[in-house]
């Protein structure tokens, strides 16, 4: 074979692979919020203060719980013991169902709501809310439905979160993009809403992702970071991400931020 036939083979075999991995990712479902099908096609570093556990402490010792944004449940349902009266509140009908599936069976109520919106609870309703990764915080509802003494605890994306992935496909950001989420201007409007904010810390944190799968996967999960993403649009992007990665991992640093806001007693 020659030089230049050994090449075209070796290109028509990159095609083939991409173009399997990249129907792999477009196959698998994105319902709910866990991550496992990236297991083995990306690796994230996880934030020190370890949130799914140190959520579960804390409810552990509660007599009531509002989770914000639950998705499918599953961050909720890491939690050995629940406190008498859970309720759990979610927006997209897919996760809304799962969600369901898995709490209620433990005693959480389950709620449908809409973005913007009041909450459907009374006033100083829950000793605790919480929350991972919302997609906006409405503090002066969270403040509402605190009982006086409680607190919401969450683990929210910061600035700039994957942006390196963002930019290989939506080009440079502005700095008032990559500056969205920051928990200083968070943590000012927790106070606003009359809330003591008793706890706040970022880190950044290396994602690696193997393969362009990988990629197609995340994009299609996390839908706000490439708005309208499919990989038929982006092909040629893939194809040369896909060539880069026979090199070595793609390299991309999520920010996550903890913060503890208290409700003041009367």
């Amino acid at each position: 074979m020659s030089p230049q036939e050994r090449a075209g083979a070796t290109e028509r075999a990159s095609a083939q692979d991409v173009d399997a991995l990249i129907a792999e990712a477009d196959a698998a479902s994105v319902d709910g919020w866990d991550f496992g099908w990236i297991d083995g096609h990306a690796t994230e570093q996880r934030p020190t203060w370890r949130f799914s556990e140190l959520l579960a402490r804390r409810i552990a010792v509660v007599p009531s719980l509002l989770d914000l944004e639950t998705g499918g449940g599953e961050v909720l349902d890491t939690a050995p013991t629940l406190p008498p009266l859970a309720a759990a509140t979610e927006s997209w009908p897919p996760n809304l169902t799962r969600a369901a599936a898995r709490l209620q069976p433990r005693g959480v109520v389950v709620v449908r709501v809409t973005e913007g919106q009041p909450l459907p609870f009374a006033d100083d309703s829950f000793a605790l809310v919480s929350s991972r990764h919302p997609v906006a915080v409405d503090w002066a509802e969270v403040s509402r439905v605190l009982a006086p003494g409680g607190s919401y605890l969450a683990q929210h994306v910061g600035p700039a979160s994957a942006f390196e992935l963002v930019e290989e496909f939506l080009g440079p950001q502005p700095t008032e993009i990559r500056s969205r989420r920051d928990p200083e201007v968070e943590a000012s409007e927790a106070r606003a809403a009359g809330l003591d904010v008793v706890d706040l810390r970022t880190e950044r944190l290396r994602i690696e992702f193997h393969d362009v799968g990988a990629i197609v996967w995340f994009l299609r999960k996390v839908i706000w970071l490439v708005p309208g993403f499919d990989s038929a649009s982006h092909r040629e992007r893939l194809q040369s991400l896909h060539e880069r990665l026979q090199e070595g991992p793609f390299v991309a640093h999520s920010s996550r931020t903890l913060i503890e806001a208290r409700k003041p007693r009367r």
